[in-house]
């Protein structure tokens, strides 16, 4: 059996793996020569005091032992006679449910809105350059979901959902680097995770599953309280043996068409506020003690969270060495977000800083009734939008500024390519979520010194965290509580919040479809 062991070496040490073995064998007290294969199983940067460390988890095995991988193996079978079901969306969610289905003889029909890859790379380019708005292939909609064009991140806290590193090893699979196996918060890159993407959609393809793009679900057909299939803007419709729904949380009309049907839904609490950008040399400084980051460390991160008046003022998707986007999904509205490649090697570090909201600050929208969230997240984009009234450039403002209500004469440079323009943010965005947003601020400072820096600026707005909205489902059966043979899912049904979850999410959904297909033939 192989021995786990935990070493901690100097960020240049741990840079060269044959001082990695070194190391090991040193702790080991034997000679290299006698160490067999020795595999990284886990790698964290510790800057918690001065002298930086790299902590390493390793497998070591004998030098004759044979390695036995510990992953999941997967046997994808050939689905093209099975019975057919209809995935609505390809995000992490549907994905992962279509390659699940497979495993267990089930043949997925995934429903896209928007376009594949190749084709979302080049809208996405001239949204990037303020060049055009495609309402249905953007950075929220089209092959892959919100997550093709991200940072990728792949840490998450729901470990008692299902197994994390399963995920892993199919990103992996699909030619996701080495690291994300073994380091404490992987991320893939937005240069990487389009490949990857295209790799999972041919080995749905491969193994008889069909994906289908530029087709928009307008609602679920439904008879005698049980799914049968969806309905389509172009008045077809699609039948299968029931329907996973994985749409994302930016897919507003699909809550309005079920909101119309009948479909019950569920308000929940979400978050709204900025992101904000500062140097990245700035947050190495910061969180490295003064030291410079050099060519042995990764760009630093951050992961900050205040109460402040009963609400809590947290980090989002926070984005080292990485750029601004425009995340809108429809016309005249301004929405932002993070992504980073795969180097995080930008001059620029951002974050969304965003103030939870509870369903009693929306008093004002009672007349929205159950989308009031909705409601409230789009008043706010679109007055975002009047504030620039360009295309998809962002109004912008120094943290400084912001903090003290005062209007920016300048701005620094910044990574958001469409441009952004001086703006009041504390004038026009609601007070509620500035007067927390300047506390937490400040309060930020304090742990993170020079946080609070008139090198940074504020754009508006980061309103996406997640949905307002959840698709009630039953606990034991995924299924939706009044709708049999309808499986929510994902960031849109308001049971995941990122790539793993919804991915993890995803799986199970689909089991649990198999079982109620296997019950219900």
């Amino acid at each position: 059996m192989p021995r786990e062991i935990v070493i901690s070496l100097l960020p240049q040490q741990a840079h060269n793996f044959e001082n990695v073995r070194l190391s090991t064998a040193r702790y080991l007290g034997i000679k290299t020569s006698q160490l067999g294969k020795v595999l990284i199983t886990r790698k964290s940067i510790d800057a918690r005091r001065g002298k930086i460390k790299v902590n390493i988890g390793l497998k070591v095995y004998d030098l004759h032992e044979s390695i036995i991988d510990s992953f999941p193996q997967f046997q994808y079978q050939d689905v093209r006679k099975s019975p057919e079901v209809i995935v609505v969306g390809s995000g992490p969610a549907g994905l992962f449910a279509s390659l699940r289905l497979i495993e267990l003889g089930i043949k997925p029909i995934i429903v896209e809105r928007g376009k594949d890859i190749a084709s979302r790379k080049r809208d996405v380019a001239a949204l990037n350059r303020n060049k055009g708005f495609e309402p249905e292939s953007n950075f929220a909609f089209g092959e892959g979901g919100a997550g093709t064009f991200s940072d990728g991140k792949l840490y998450s806290r729901s470990r008692k959902r299902g197994d994390i590193n399963r995920i892993l090893k199919i990103l992996h699979l699909h030619g996701a680097q080495d690291e994300i196996l073994y380091e404490a918060h992987p991320h893939i890159g937005t240069n990487v995770l389009p490949r990857v993407i295209s790799s999972v959609r041919k080995t749905i393809e491969e193994h008889g599953g069909e994906v289908i793009f530029n087709t928009k679900v307008t609602g679920i057909e439904i008879i005698n309280g049980v799914s049968k299939g969806v309905l389509l803007a172009d008045d077809r419709n699609i039948a299968g043996k029931a329907v996973i729904l994985s749409t994302g949380h930016s897919a507003r009309d699909i809550y309005y068409s079920f909101h119309q049907q009948g479909i019950q839904l569920e308000a929940k609490p979400f978050a709204m506020g900025v992101r904000v950008e500062h140097p990245q040399e700035l947050i190495d400084t910061i969180q490295y003690h003064g030291m410079s980051r050099g060519e042995f460390l990764p760009a630093a991160t951050y992961s900050l969270a205040q109460q402040v008046n009963g609400r809590g003022v947290y980090s989002f998707c926070m984005c080292p060495g990485g750029y601004i986007v425009p995340a809108v999904s429809g016309f005249n509205e301004v929405v932002v977000n993070g992504m980073s490649p795969s180097k995080r090697n930008s001059q620029w570090a951002n974050s969304g800083i965003v103030v939870e909201i509870q369903l009693s600050d929306l008093k004002s929208y009672s007349k929205h009734g159950i989308l009031a969230g909705i409601e409230f997240q789009r008043d706010l984009e679109e007055l975002a939008f009047k504030q620039v009234m360009s295309g998809v450039a962002a109004p912008a403002q120094r943290l400084t500024d912001f903090v003290s209500r005062k209007f920016s004469s300048n701005l620094p440079i910044c990574s958001y390519h469409p441009g952004v323009i001086s703006s009041r943010l504390d004038q026009w965005m609601p007070m509620d979520i500035v007067n927390r947003l300047q506390a937490g601020f400040k309060e930020f400072d304090k742990k993170m010194k020079g946080f609070l820096t008139s090198e940074a600026q504020v754009l508006g707005v980061e309103s996406r965290t997640s949905s307002p909205l959840r698709i009630p489902r039953n606990p034991d059966t995924f299924q939706h509580i009044n709708v049999k043979g309808l499986f929510p899912c994902g960031e849109g049904a308001g049971y995941a919040g990122g790539i793993v979850s919804s991915a993890i999410d995803g799986e199970r959904c689909a089991e649990a479809l198999y079982q109620w297909i296997k019950s219900n033939p």
